[in-house]
């Protein structure tokens, strides 16, 4: 399956329209210039407006009942999954250094981190159901670093559940298991007068603009 996004310099060919929404238009569109080298492609334009900007996605399955407009954007969001799993099995796992030089070892280092990988995703994922949440706002690193604490408490007798004990309001505060939320930017305030100049152009911080670099190399 081809899933990506489009620009404006793509050159596209309209082929018939899927649905008239006009919230999210979704058609079969021709792409190539026809010629051996590049030759017509036909694919599945899914476009959809989010606040003032209009985001275009391609894909090659071109029936909508097997992949729906919205299931096309929640996948596409979903992309950089696998560099995150990457960045989790190297970095918080320590598969970027090798215990051995031996062949076999390598394999079994390999075999045994991903093993645990997975492992740690399903604990995640049973946390995320526990509480309700989305699988993407816990975090598989403070669960990994938590094990310690469940071990613990569990050798304690005051544990015995991992998904319980890591969905408790008091351990998932502490721990951190629920990522925090991003707060909004925040734009700079300048007017001198904010009553009376509220909605001009004066009344935020406008960041100066960019000189091209064609025009600092031809100065």
């Amino acid at each position: 399956m081809l899933l990506l996004s489009t620009n404006k310099f793509l050159p596209i060919v309209i082929v018939c329209a899927i649905t008239q929404c006009q919230a999210s238009p979704d058609r079969l569109v021709k792409i190539g210039s026809g010629t051996k080298k590049t030759p017509f492609v036909t694919l599945r334009l899914i476009e959809v407006r989010v606040g003032t900007l209009w985001r275009s996605y391609l894909t090659s399955v071109l029936e909508p009942e097997i992949l729906p407009p919205h299931v096309v954007i929640d996948l596409y969001q979903k992309r950089w999954r696998i560099e995150d799993a990457f960045n989790v099995v190297k970095r918080l796992l320590g598969l970027s250094y090798l215990w051995t030089g031996s062949i076999n070892g390598i394999k079994l280092q390999i075999w045994a981190t991903w093993l645990f990988y997975a492992v740690l995703v399903d604990l995640g994922d049973a946390v995320a159901e526990e509480l309700s949440l989305p699988f993407d706002s816990i975090s598989l690193e403070m669960i990994y670093r938590g094990l310690y604490y469940f071990h613990s408490a569990s050798s304690r007798g005051e544990a015995h559940d991992p998904v319980k004990y890591f969905a408790h309001p008091d351990i998932r505060k502490c721990l951190g298991i629920v990522k925090r939320q991003r707060k909004p930017k925040q734009k700079l305030i300048v007017a001198p007068f904010p009553e009376k100049q509220r909605g001009s152009n004066q009344f935020f911080f406008q960041y100066p603009p960019q000189t091209p670099l064609t025009t600092c190399l031809q100065a």
